[in-house]
């Protein structure tokens, strides 16, 4: 495989972790970091973003890019290893990988490389079955104004990546923002296009804010 696998994991805290003594949470904080900071030397991208205040059901999640999908699960024994692990749910994750688009003239998948943006906005998305059905002119088309329309929003950096065949949705989108209510209006005025009517699914959205890992542990 020439392209990488990109991944998002995220966790929610038991609340009666936090009424454990502040030492044994912050030893706790300190393990779980530790790992997360020694593989972010090992792989491609391994970045931490904070949900805290805006979402119920999480409050951090990782984003990780790598060419080794190995990678993925040894990370994941290496956390689930740490006392903070018997204290975290993971209400969600999504794996996807890299490919050239069809709709654009680029031959090989493009590299996922964050920008560091302060702003990741993150969901799934799946298309309903009669996208495929169009004739390919059709989807080119749309697809065409839909790009155009994304080309608008200069300081928003795409990250589509492609799950098919290897999780739940046809398709990861992630999108580095300066401000999440740039974002917004991208996606009021996707929804005007014609691509938009083929949409089946685009949530659950998370709007993550990065911060170092240890920074997010502290939030929670």
């Amino acid at each position: 495989m020439s392209g990488q696998y990109v991944a998002y994991t995220f966790y929610r805290v038991d609340p009666a972790w936090r009424r454990l003594p502040v030492e044994e949470r912050e030893a706790a904080k300190d393990a779980f970091a530790a790992v997360v900071e020694h593989w972010a030397s090992r792989m491609e991208g391994l970045r931490a973003y904070s949900l805290a205040g805006v979402r119920p059901d999480c409050d951090f999640f990782l984003w990780k890019i790598t060419e080794r999908y190995d990678d993925l699960g040894e990370l994941g024994a290496a956390l689930n290893a740490t006392a903070l692990a018997g204290w975290l749910e993971t209400p969600y994750s999504y794996l996807a990988t890299t490919k050239a688009s069809q709709y654009t003239q680029a031959r090989r998948a493009r590299r996922i490389v964050p920008r560091g943006h302060p702003y990741l906005v993150v969901y799934p998305f799946v298309k309903v079955r009669p996208w495929y059905a169009l004739p390919a002119e059709e989807r080119q088309q749309a697809m065409d104004e839909h790009i155009a329309i994304g080309a608008r929003f200069a300081s928003i950096q795409n990250h589509t990546t492609y799950s098919f065949g290897i999780d739940d949705q046809e398709f990861m989108t992630a999108f580095e923002c300066e401000e999440p209510a740039d974002f917004m209006h991208l996606m009021l005025t996707l929804r005007e296009s014609e691509a938009s009517r083929y949409t089946e699914r685009d949530t659950p959205i998370f709007v993550g804010t990065s911060v170092d890992v240890r920074a997010a542990l502290d939030r929670i």
